[in-house]
């Protein structure tokens, strides 16, 4: 009688006794795992490792509940106090700083922007930083988007500002301590263009002591709470367009340490991302400090928008990986129709695409953040590379990251859908990455730019052809897209504006495969060919426009996704 009672509780259960989740995100991930053991100088990967071993833990056992109360408890502002005076404080859920000491803790900026640590490891400080935080955004993409800002304000302060300004400011960013940590901002979207950064309508008048009051309106200020902020304003209203733009820092205190002025009108009530404070504020006789020359603002405001795709895409692509694992260890563990789950047909050629997918975007992602590890040491074919694929992989890893999300939320049915899980907290931060740091039009337009302004598209033509006879199973198709390819961008650059922009988007849909299987081909070895054959036969399928059917073995599927519990 026993017996039968315990064989009908677990009967009734979702998935069966069994189950178990990963322990640490970084233990677990094979594919991260392999690609750091090979990449990363041996002194690198001896100082990260313990590190990426504590953030995976973190990852995988704590920041999830933090995470999900820190969504359902979003920001509030605090408008007045008691007295009536107005103080625009933004108050957080206290899991929002726990989440913040997990971040500082992971050491995403101290290994970049330390003195020592980034001169000992000048050659792979992206690679160690984002090796974190890849890691962190599997579990809060929310906090992430502040966490991007603060690296893209040290990188600005480090190219642009002053050695007083360096001395004072950056140990603040790369400080273990939470309570001496500064996040970062940039206040760029105004009303009037959105994307056309160039209507921007923001003023700044000069002071007697050389300072700058700031008056106008921002519409999108992202960790509106920021100590350290880079807005775009003009000194000139009669010089038009980005040409007219200067750049500015806004600290949230003055050196007499009062509140700089930055009235807050709203927080943003938005679909997701909700763990962090997004703002419309009004600028009036806010101080700010010119930073470079007048009018070459956009230009400097640039190399933080990149470096800020770049954390779109690793986001996108841990948002994506995570979604994935949630949905294959669902299948592993769940019983349907006589047998696991993961063993059904359909089931198993959904993970197949999808692991496909996060392969193929996994190694385009992690090019580009070695292509700006070269270009910042002065490699200039890297640099131009980065020109064309830090667009290239924003608009395509933030599209992919829904389409994943989405199809691993369906893969879980029901349970999926629902908020105590991770997914749909996922599914909305996931959505405003195609989004953020230019929508994907932008995106195609700026691929245009690099094409015609750089020698992005000659060196990424190259690297494809150099992945020729690596692999002769995949000689033919990529001799045949390269004849389309160059065909295609040969009429390209005869189009007018309106036709070149339509073409474009195909085109780069195009390249961007052929590019990612050259990559894949180039860092296929035997330590990771259980994902990267796979990837190569789906990306080659997809080239080919065929139909890649083939009943799918739950071992290669297991080897595809490349996760240990």
């Amino acid at each position: 009688m026993e017996d039968t009672k315990q064989k009908q509780v677990v009967k009734n259960q979702v998935v069966d006794n069994s189950f178990q989740s990963s322990r640490n995100f970084f233990e677990s991930d094979l594919i991260l795992k392999e690609y750091l053991n090979r990449k990363l100088s041996s002194e690198g990967l001896n100082y990260m490792k313990p590190i990426l071993t504590k953030t995976g833990r973190s990852a995988a056992q704590k920041m999830d509940e933090l995470s999900l109360d820190a969504d359902k408890n979003g920001p509030e502002l605090i408008k007045r106090n008691f007295f009536g005076e107005t103080i625009d404080q933004v108050k957080f859920h206290p899991a929002y700083d726990r989440l913040m000491q997990i971040a500082v803790d992971s050491e995403m900026f101290k290994v970049k922007w330390d003195p020592q640590l980034k001169q000992k490891f000048s050659k792979e400080l992206h690679s160690l930083g984002f090796s974190s935080g890849y890691l962190y955004a599997m579990s809060e993409i929310g906090q992430y988007c502040p966490l991007c800002m603060t690296d893209g304000v040290a990188r600005l302060i480090d190219l642009h500002c002053s050695e007083e300004d360096k001395e004072r400011l950056l140990p603040h960013i790369h400080t273990t301590e939470l309570e001496e940590f500064f996040t970062g901002a940039m206040f760029l979207t105004e009303k009037s263009g959105g994307s056309d950064v160039g209507r921007n309508l923001v003023k700044a008048k000069k002071q007697p002591d050389g300072s700058y009051l700031l008056s106008g309106e921002k519409w999108f200020c992202s960790n509106v709470n920021a100590e350290l902020i880079f807005a775009l304003a003009r000194t000139d209203e009669n010089i038009e367009g980005t040409r007219g733009l200067s750049i500015f820092l806004i600290e949230k205190h003055l050196a007499d340490g009062s509140l700089n002025k930055l009235p807050i009108v709203r927080l943003k009530d938005k679909l997701g991302v909700r763990s962090m404070a997004s703002a419309e504020c009004i600028l009036d006789g806010t101080k700010a400090k010119l930073i470079g020359d007048e009018f070459n603002g956009f230009k400097i405001m640039t190399d933080m928008i990149n470096l800020s795709r770049l954390y779109n895409s690793v986001a996108a692509l841990s948002g994506a990986r995570r979604a994935l694992i949630e949905a294959y260890n669902f299948n592993l563990f769940r019983n349907s129709f006589g047998k696991t789950a993961i063993e059904h047909t359909l089931i198993k050629e959904k993970l197949f695409e999808l692991g496909s997918l996060n392969v193929a975007n996994f190694y385009l992602t992690w090019r580009a953040i070695e292509a700006l590890n070269k270009a910042d040491n002065g490699d200039e074919k890297e640099k131009h590379l980065g020109r064309l694929i830090t667009p290239m992989i924003k608009k395509w890893s933030a599209e992919k990251a829904v389409y994943i999300t989405r199809e691993s939320m369906e893969l879980m049915g029901g349970i999926g859908y629902i908020e105590d899980g991770v997914l749909p907290k996922i599914m909305r931060d996931v959505m405003v990455l195609p989004i953020w740091e230019g929508a994907g039009n932008i995106m195609i337009l700026d691929m245009l730019r690099a094409s015609f302004k750089s020698d992005g598209l000659k060196v990424m033509m190259e690297e494809i052809k150099s992945a020729l006879g690596i692999n002769q199973e995949f000689d033919n198709v990529i001799l045949e897209q390269l004849k389309m390819v160059e065909s295609k961008m040969n009429a390209l650059f005869e189009m007018k504006q309106e036709e070149l922009e339509l073409h474009a988007k195909y085109f780069f849909n195009k390249l961007t495969r052929v590019f990612q299987l050259c990559i894949i081909l180039k860092n296929w070895n035997n330590d990771n060919e259980a994902w990267m054959k796979p990837t190569a036969q789906y990306l080659k399928s997809e080239l080919n426009n065929e139909e890649n059917i083939a009943v799918r073995d739950v071992d290669e599927i297991k080897g595809l996704i490349a996760w240990s519990i």
